[in-house]
């Protein structure tokens, strides 16, 4: 009789647990794949000076070995450091109706219709 309550208290909680989240928004969704696009890119700064860090650590390792008058190993070959750049937001796609998707790719220079009746035109066909 004492675990009664404790049971149906465990199953409160595990149906609360269970619950589904609503969708993210629009606005939730760009937010975040900004975030993930800034994150991407401070990792890419962080590999780029990781890498200048080991190149400046081989040159006083070389430097010192020479000083001391011992031979310098040949160094491996590495790819070069490559800075990533200053920070560039992603473009937001445009919406489709000011993409042009709708649209012909050309200008237009004389209108869709023709001068001619219709009546005529069904008339040429036969």
């Amino acid at each position: 009789m004492k675990r009664l309550p404790f049971a149906i208290l465990g199953a409160a909680f595990a149906a609360l647990a269970h619950a589904e989240l609503p969708p993210p928004s629009d606005a939730a969704r760009a937010q975040a794949a900004a975030a993930a696009a800034k994150s991407a890119w401070a990792d890419k700064v962080a590999q780029y000076q990781t890498c200048r860090a080991i190149d400046h650590t081989v040159e006083t390792y070389q430097k010192e070995l020479r000083a001391e008058g011992k031979p310098v190993p040949t160094p491996v070959p590495t790819a070069s450091c490559v800075d990533p750049g200053p920070y560039a937001a992603p473009l937001a796609p445009k919406p489709l109706e000011a993409s042009g998707a709708h649209s012909p790719p050309e200008t237009a220079v004389a209108p869709p219709s023709s001068p001619v009746p219709a009546a005529e035109m069904s008339s040429n066909r036969k």
